[in-house]
C-alpha cells in the first residue's frame, strides 16, 4: 500500500524504489499486482482513489 501511495503521489517508479531501498523493477511488480485489486488501471486513476 505504500508503493501505491507513492505512485498516487506522481512519483516514478525509479524514485519510490530510491526511498524504499527496493528495485525499480520490485517496484513496477507491486504496482502491477495492486492496479487488479484496486480496480484501476493507471497511475492517474491511483491519486483519485487515494
Amino acid at each position: 500500500m505504500h508503493i501505491v501511495r507513492l505512485a498516487a503521489q506522481g512519483l516514478s517508479n525509479r524514485d519510490i524504489a530510491a526511498q524504499l531501498f527496493l528495485s525499480p523493477r520490485t517496484v513496477g511488480h507491486h504496482l502491477y499486482k495492486a492496479y487488479p485489486k484496486l480496480g484501476v488501471a493507471s497511475r492517474g486513476e491511483l491519486a483519485a482513489l487515494v
